[in-house]
């Protein structure tokens, strides 16, 4: 199976940080998150890549060849010319998965040990994982008008989120825009159709790096998990 990394975007909330260096390659835990990235895709049996990039992609592009070649991956490329969202993006790679029944789809931002076995198409056109919430706020735990205690950053496991890991069939390119965003475009209309499976996984470790704060957390987080112990 092949993986394709949205790598392509600004990572504008984390500049000035990414004023020069593309999101992927900022570096948590002492190497860049696609590292991290690879590092897990290879331990779920996966030898081959497709990079969409965009935003200071010639640096990127040259990393990340030496870390495929160091790790036996394979990789291949697309160019945004001009920012086209998500789903615009994918569909530069259209030919370079024409060969492909089903393929992974990953955001270029998350650190994860799931297991990719974990999601199956059945007869859907997509398979969404979904993590459960982990708000960044204090929640007061009430009895009547009483705040009894309070639980710090709580995961809410009764709300699930997009996890940014795709299963996607080959029949996604029906849906696909030339420019725009996949969530509000081609998932949005497979969800209308019923055919967007969402796939609950608990019980493992998820994060987005989204800001600063989130580059501090992950790295203390990488100290004590191992991404390659996919579950």
């Amino acid at each position: 199976m092949k993986a394709v990394i949205l790598v392509g975007g600004y990572g504008k909330r984390l500049r000035p940080l990414t004023d020069t260096i593309p999101k992927p390659l900022l570096p948590v835990a002492g190497k860049p998150i696609l590292d991290w990235q690879l590092d897990w895709l290879k331990a779920n049996g996966i030898r081959s890549v497709i990079l969409l990039t965009g935003y200071l992609h010639d640096g990127l592009i040259k990393k990340a060849r030496e870390l495929c070649r160091k790790k036996g991956i394979e990789m291949k490329y697309t160019v945004e010319k001009i920012p086209l969202g998500t789903g615009g993006a994918l569909k530069l790679a259209e030919k370079l998965l024409e060969n492909e029944d089903e393929f992974l789809l990953i955001n270029g931002d998350i650190i994860t040990n799931m297991s990719v076995k974990r999601l199956s198409l059945g007869n859907n056109v997509a398979a969404m994982a979904l993590v459960p919430l982990r708000t960044s706020y204090g929640v007061a735990e009430l009895k009547g008008d009483k705040i009894i205690g309070f639980k710090e950053k709580p995961v809410l496991k009764d709300h699930w989120i997009n996890a940014g890991v795709y299963l996607l069939g080959k029949d996604i390119f029906d849906y696909v825009p030339t420019k725009g965003d996949l969530e509000k475009t081609a998932f949005a209309e497979l969800s209308w159709n019923k055919l967007l499976k969402g796939v609950r996984l608990d019980g493992i470790y998820w994060r987005s790096i989204d800001s600063h704060k989130d580059l501090e957390e992950v790295s203390k987080d990488l100290k004590k998990i191992s991404v390659t112990n996919v579950h």
